[in-house]
């Protein structure tokens, strides 16, 4: 995944999906609560008794962390919560393995393996970008060692037996640790899952190493949209945080409101989409609404598009058309009755799935949209995307 990001990032393709912006003065902060938190948030000196370790998404919207929260509710006391503070805002009561994670990744391996350099000078004939894959490799894999090293003790002087987690690909580390030690790992979903995406796309459902044995769903539509690794097993647990909108709140939306939805790697590609529609519609109300990873200041918005603010999951409730790329916000919005546009930028294979299902439409131009907008369609089983919470404990 880091590598595909570079490569993407390097080649223009994409922006940077989520990116961290740090001063000095952040990162001597950062060190600070990381020391600290070898005494205050150590989860090998918490008190108590657990049977699961529960690892949440560092972004958490109004102070919630919507992916974990109905399944931290559920095991109540009986689970452990590990939440890193190093990209977020750790939620309370949980604890952290930061300082260790931070001092794993500081040291580089001296001794790459060979192969880097003929891996990166193939990746560059093929691509055209050079990416550097050994000094990736050089941080990342004595990092993964060592921490997985780390879990591996604590997991088993926990005598943990499940551990939940989000985003598995990127802790592979803890993932690695408890199939070492034959503890079952779930993976709850927390992000738009296609064929495309390297997470969770194996092609042939080949034997792949660290990998969940389950993985949580939505709805129905993500079981089967990728082929996972063998021997994960797909199940529906559905999601508390949304629910299709009723015939009432669907006839209560607002006709004018568009909204565009960006995010890091397209954002300003889609701005044009809107310039467009703005120009050409100046009877609608567009509304450009930023992925939690943006800043306003990244934007300069021309006439007639406004920065939207608040809560995604409101501003989708109340608008009639929502276009975006690639985002997860877009299936949010086909529960919450959005007529859907998909634009025709890198990362809109994401939606294709949708589309052939006739949920969603892609519009080959900033100039096609005005008069596409009101063909667009709606989702005829929402549902199918997010379903009601069920959690199969």
């Amino acid at each position: 995944m880091r590598i595909f990001h570079e490569l993407t990032r390097r080649s223009g393709l994409h922006g940077d999906p989520h990116p961290v912006r740090r001063t000095r003065a952040d990162q001597l902060r950062l060190v600070g609560k990381h020391v600290a938190g070898t005494v205050t948030r150590n989860p090998f000196l918490a008190r108590g008794s657990y049977d699961a370790l529960v690892v949440p998404h560092p972004r958490k919207p109004g102070g919630i962390e919507i992916y974990t929260d109905s399944l931290r509710s559920t095991l109540g006391g009986s689970a452990l919560v590990l939440d890193s503070g190093i990209n977020g805002t750790p939620l309370p009561g949980s604890v952290n393995l930061d300082f260790f994670t931070s001092a794993s990744g500081a040291v580089r391996s001296r001794r790459v393996h060979a192969r880097c350099a003929e891996i990166a000078s193939a990746l560059e004939s093929e691509t055209g970008v050079k990416v550097p894959v050994a000094a990736l490799v050089a941080r990342e894999v004595p990092k993964h060692s060592r921490l997985r090293a780390v879990y591996r003790t604590l997991l088993k002087r926990r005598r943990i037996k499940t551990v939940y987690v989000v985003v598995a690909y990127f802790h592979q580390h803890i993932v690695g640790a408890a199939r070492d030690l034959g503890i079952r790992v779930v993976e709850l979903q927390h992000g738009a899952i296609s064929p495309y995406h390297l997470g969770y796309s194996y092609p042939g459902r080949p034997d792949v190493a660290d990998q969940p044995d389950e993985l949580w769903c939505f709805g129905s539509y993500w079981t089967d949209v990728a082929e996972l690794p063998a021997g994960m097993k797909a199940e529906v647990a559905g999601a508390s945080f949304i629910s299709p909108l009723s015939a009432t709140e669907l006839a209560a939306k607002d006709p004018r409101l568009v909204v565009f939805l960006s995010q890091g790697t397209t954002g300003p590609a889609l701005l044009s989409y809107a310039a467009s529609l703005a120009t050409a519609r100046p009877d609608l109300d567009v509304a450009f609404h930023l992925h939690p990873s943006e800043r306003s200041t990244d934007y300069v918005l021309p006439a007639g598009v406004r920065m939207s603010a608040g809560n995604t999951l409101t501003l989708l409730a109340a608008a009639t058309y929502q276009v975006g790329v690639s985002t997860t916000a877009l299936f949010e919005g086909m529960v919450l009755g959005c007529r859907t546009a998909v634009a025709n930028l890198p990362g809109h294979e994401y939606l294709d799935p949708t589309i052939a299902r006739g949920d969603s439409v892609l519009v080959p131009t900033p100039d096609a949209l005005a008069s596409a907008l009101d063909t667009l369609p709606r989702a005829s089983t929402p549902d199918s995307y997010y379903a009601a919470p069920r959690l199969p404990l």
